[in-house]
């Protein structure tokens, strides 16, 4: 379009241009002969392509006429147009460009019109057109390619991601995380939120398929305990060590109500219920862990240790649901008691600025590193377990309750002993 309106103005520009030429050759030649005219014109006929001018004097009488059979339908009516203030029209005629205008030469004033068709001008605006409806096309085909080749890059990995999710199998619990091949960073993120979904889910779908296992597993000892040391009291015939034995019998029986009480609790929060929490020191709540052990075993000692000497006691309170702490920690102690070859286990406290770290060991005989990588796992009871009671829960139920209190476990074989590490990191 815009070639298009430039060839109209120049082209306009050389017919004008032609016409004072000729009009400057006629005033000349005119005085000369009317033949030297004729034959002037027959020498400039093919300047334009089918070309017809007509000139005209100061009182609108045709001077001149080119020799060509053109012929222009709108010349009286431009002629009439013309004057002095109105000395430019331009126009259309059967795709030719006429052109009327009004000059001056050598102090005498004429009128010309001009029409004739641009052949050079229109075969370079076609040519134009052709290379610009080519380039265009090829562009187009071009992006579309690479929109194809794009998409499929990006679709790709989405029906990839798609399949696995629609494969995946949240009942089988040795399901891998998902991963798919892609460089796009959104999809990665996607597949690792998916990936810490599922595991989450898988959790609690693990957690409430052993509910009953980890309910039978906290509560049939206890029981059995209370039970025997009943039909104890039913043979017992001194008064004061009956009131004795029943007071302590009341305690066990309080002790089992609050293993209810943590089961209820983390039901709540496998529904999605948020539980309470508040500042305890961790040191008071382990202490009393380790003296409901000794009402049970009495003969088991406990060495506790505090680490560095000068340490802030205020990194030793945590916000925390006691009850739930109460039974992770015991859980392990009870371990230590389980699993102890000399009647012994030690409770660190590791009271740095940032962060607080409690291990508890005992000397024994350990896992190894391919048991490690199941300690955790339902059911899962190493070869040191061996002749001793439990069902394989007590680690997994600790283990969920540090995770609801962003706290973390893990073992370590350290010179022959087992060691549990709790660390908190709300200090961070």
């Amino acid at each position: 379009m815009l070639f298009s309106a430039h060839r109209e103005e120049e082209f306009q520009q050389q017919q004008f241009s032609k016409i004072k030429y000729t009009v400057g050759l006629v005033d000349e030649f005119h005085k000369i002969s009317a033949e030297v005219s004729l034959l002037l014109d027959k020498q400039d006929i093919h300047d334009f392509y089918d070309e017809k001018m007509l000139i005209y004097d100061k009182n609108k009488n045709l001077i001149f006429s080119s020799i060509d059979s053109l012929d222009i339908f709108k010349a009286n009516a431009i002629l009439n147009k013309l004057s002095v203030s109105n000395n430019w029209i331009e126009t259309k005629e059967d795709g030719y460009d006429l052109i009327g205008v009004y000059f001056e030469n050598n102090s005498k004033s004429y009128y010309g019109i001009s029409k004739a068709y641009d052949f050079f001008g229109h075969s370079k605006k076609d040519f134009l057109q052709k290379v610009l409806v080519g380039i265009f096309v090829a562009i187009a085909i071009i992006v579309l390619l690479i929109s194809f080749y794009l998409s499929n890059i990006i679709s790709k990995p989405i029906s990839e991601l798609t399949r696995k999710i629609e494969d995946y199998d949240l009942s089988n619990e040795q399901n891998n995380p998902l991963k798919i091949k892609t460089t796009t960073s959104e999809l990665q993120n996607l597949s690792e939120k998916f990936n810490e979904l599922t595991k989450r889910t898988n959790d609690a779908f693990l957690f409430q398929k052993h509910s009953i296992q980890h309910i039978s597993h906290e509560l049939k000892t206890p029981i059995a305990v209370l039970v025997s040391e009943l039909e104890k009291l039913q043979k017992a015939e001194d008064i004061d060590q009956l009131k004795s034995d029943i007071s302590l019998q009341t305690q066990k029986a309080k002790s089992l109500g609050n293993i209810i009480n943590v089961l209820l609790q983390i039901s709540k929060i496998e529904a999605g219920q948020e539980i309470s929490k508040n500042l305890i020191r961790i040191d008071d709540v382990i202490f009393d862990c380790i003296s409901e052990v000794n009402s049970i075993y009495p003969e088991f000692n406990f060495e506790v240790n505090f680490t560095p000497n000068n340490f802030n006691e205020n990194t030793l309170t945590i916000q925390a649901n006691e009850p739930l702490i109460k039974q992770a920690f015991l859980n392990l102690l009870m371990n230590s008691v389980h699993y102890s070859d000399n009647q012994k286990a030690k409770v660190t406290f590791v009271c740095n600025s940032d962060n607080l770290k409690i291990s508890i060991s005992n000397s024994g005989k350990t896992l190894s590193e391919e048991e490690q990588k199941f300690l955790f796992s339902h059911f899962f009871r190493g070869e040191n377990s061996q002749n001793k009671q439990g069902f394989g829960l007590g680690l997994v139920l600790s283990k969920r309750i540090f995770n609801i209190h962003q706290a973390e476990i893990e073992y370590q074989n350290q010179h022959s002993e087992n060691v549990f590490i709790v660390h908190f990191n709300q200090f961070q």
